[in-house]
């Protein structure tokens, strides 16, 4: 087991993974930016070490500046979390050369898997089915033409490089395309520095489902069942849960099958995701495959009761998997939303600023890994994601009851958040069918923001006339007492009870 291991990230995540190291009697090491001084992450870690300026190209995106902790605080291994370095095979390689395990894939694999035509082109050769496309990236607009009119429109125009929606373009018709091809190459040269892109068949209302895999450096491989991602805005996962609703017995194995082969191809070591796409048929194709560990993790570890944090460690020490595939059993269901600084009202308007009060929920099957506290100042500079809530029970509906309980009791003054809105998504009828596919949310998005803007507005009225009830009941009592009116005489916790009421009808509602 490792001595000391240095987090190369920062929030709910690098939090996450000091907890693994507390659990495993390993002592960790946070790092900082000038912004994140005051970071939960750098309070919970055994020892923080100061990496630069606020911005990230200056702070943690600096991977001398991370060798130089790791060599400072006497570091044998380094974990990077999500984002960031996570999938920059620059980071392992690093590590390697300063004798510093790497928790993760080899930089061999992640350049393999890293690009999205390599990665298509390894599916291929691992037999995993793919949605219709070309297997290289595109070299022109006119080959771009071409290509789209064999397939048939509607096709997808994605980046090389890419990930997360980032230089992404739905194409509906011929004439679409020269905009297209445009905005798309645009967007992946600012978002990754990679202008390639290449083009695939279009499919309708598909879900996104992916694979949880763990492989071993003796060439064991195991699934770990699926998680359903089609809860998504603008291609950006918002809700995910675990079992999917839409799976059968059949499908799962088939598809964790198909990821085992592909992990396999790839020499693949540590966890990693195989990401899916799954029409209403059931047919299943290759999307991409993500070589880290994923926001959604905690899903896998509700329901397999698997520390997902801790098997990465045991396995980048060298350690063999401590279980066999068919081992694994999936237990119950859970469900987790995404916490972000955000008002969905305001066209989800980063919320950034100090929290004045913060209560976490609690009870049955509920989880919270979050990364903030009552008097933190949620920074500017980063992305605004607070944390992860997640619910589990026996089955879909029972996890469903608890998180909806659980986003109740969830309150935060100071800045907004997108909570509300989740309780409006856990409510609406087609969501509590099942029936969601990855363009889902952004389709209801108009109806869902209209009625939280009116209850935004019913609560606001609801203050208001609270308040005016206090005041008018504050300036009848003084009113009486000034002309002598004999009444019930007030006990100090009443009038104290009273106060509470008014401050608290003087602060927002959420």
């Amino acid at each position: 087991m490792f001595k000391k291991i240095l987090i190369a990230n920062r929030g709910e995540i690098a939090v996450r993974i000091a907890r693994a190291c507390r659990e495993l009697h390993v002592r960790s090491v946070a790092v900082y930016s000038d912004a994140d001084r005051a970071s939960l992450h750098v309070r919970v870690a055994d020892e923080a070490y100061a990496v630069g300026p606020a911005p990230s190209r200056e702070s943690y995106l600096r991977i001398d500046k991370l060798m130089d902790a790791a060599r400072r605080a006497g570091c044998d291994a380094l974990h990077p979390g999500y984002g960031f370095l996570a999938e920059n095979p620059e980071l392992p390689r690093a590590c390697a050369a300063n004798g510093i395990t790497f928790i993760g894939p080899t930089p061999e694999a992640m350049e393999l898997l890293g690009s999205k035509t390599a990665a298509r082109q390894l599916a291929a050769r691992a037999g995993v089915p793919m949605v219709p496309g070309v297997q290289d990236s595109i070299e022109n607009l006119q080959e771009a033409e071409r290509i789209a009119r064999e397939l048939g429109y509607p096709v997808l125009l994605k980046a090389v490089a890419g990930g997360g929606g980032k230089g992404m373009r739905l194409v509906s018709a011929a004439n679409e395309m020269p905009a297209a091809w445009r905005d798309a190459s645009s967007e992946a040269l600012n978002a990754f520095g990679d202008s390639r892109v290449y083009l695939e068949r279009y499919l309708d209302r598909p879900r996104h489902i992916e694979i949880q895999i763990l492989a071993d450096q003796h060439g064991h491989i195991v699934y770990l069942g699926e998680r359903e991602c089609s809860v998504q805005r603008r291609h950006q996962k918002v809700i995910e849960e675990s079992p999917s609703p839409f799976m059968t017995p059949e499908l799962r194995r088939s598809m964790g099958e198909a990821a085992v082969r592909l992990a396999r191809e790839a020499h693949y070591t540590n966890a990693g995701t195989v990401e899916f796409l799954v029409d209403a048929e059931r047919n299943f194709y290759f999307l991409e495959v993500n070589t880290r560990l994923q926001v959604e993790h905690p899903l896998t570890e509700m329901v397999t009761g698997l520390d997902l944090v801790k098997l990465q460690i045991r396995i980048a020490g060298g350690e063999s998997l401590p279980f066999a595939q068919e081992h694994v059993v999936l237990r119950g269901h859970a469900i987790e939303c995404r916490l972000y600084a955000e008002d969905p009202a305001n066209n989800f308007f980063p919320s950034p600023g100090t929290i004045l009060s913060y209560r976490a929920p609690s009870g049955p099957g509920t989880r919270l890994d979050d990364g903030i506290y009552q008097g933190f100042t949620v920074p500017t500079e980063y992305d605004p994601m607070l944390g992860k809530l997640i619910a589990a029970g026996q089955d879909r509906a029972e996890a469903v009851a608890r998180l909806e309980r659980a986003l109740e009791e969830f309150s935060v003054t100071g800045i907004k958040t997108n909570a509300p809105l989740f309780l409006r998504i856990l409510r609406d009828p087609e969501f509590l069918r099942g029936e969601i596919f990855t363009r889902w949310l952004d389709d209801q998005l108009p109806h869902l923001l209209a009625g939280e803007k009116k209850a935004e507005g019913g609560a606001a009225a609801e203050d208001a006339a609270t308040l005016a009830g206090l005041l008018h009941h504050f300036s009848t009592a003084r009113a009486g007492q000034a002309n002598g009116a004999v009444g019930e005489t007030q006990s100090a916790w009443k009038r104290d009870a009273r106060r509470e009421q008014l401050d608290r009808g003087l602060q927002p509602r959420r």
